[in-house]
């Protein structure tokens, strides 16, 4: 590749995060498993995308308020999708997993078996 090319992909903007993906991932969790009787929200991050959501269980926020539920972040080198989860505790994110298509991740975080996203 040319250094021509090489500063070219440099200054581009960065893919996400962007309308249509922000889109697509509102319809998907729309389809999740739990807490369906909730709105949750999909903002810009850097990078990716922050999904919050009121606490229903009351676990996290005995008031009910709005919560992080998971922050979707692209690498933009590698195409792969990082799924992180929100440590209330710590007030942290913590790496959950790993993704080559954002569909799987949407997938996981759908399914959520563990209760780990939607608590």
């Amino acid at each position: 590749m040319s250094s021509a090319a090489v500063m070219a992909l440099a200054g581009r903007p960065a893919a996400h995060p962007n309308d249509l993906d922000r889109k697509r991932i509102e319809r998907a969790i729309a389809r999740r498993k739990r807490y369906r009787y909730v709105s949750p929200s999909v903002e810009r991050a850097e990078g990716g995308y922050r999904i919050t959501s009121p606490c229903c269980s009351r676990k996290v926020d005995p008031e009910g308020g709005i919560i992080d539920v998971a922050l979707l972040v692209h690498e933009p080198d590698s195409g792969r999708w990082q799924l992180f989860a929100k440590d209330h505790e710590a007030n942290r994110w913590s790496l959950h997993s790993i993704h080559d298509r954002m569909a799987d991740l949407l997938e996981e975080l759908n399914l959520d078996p563990e209760r780990t996203f939607w608590q």
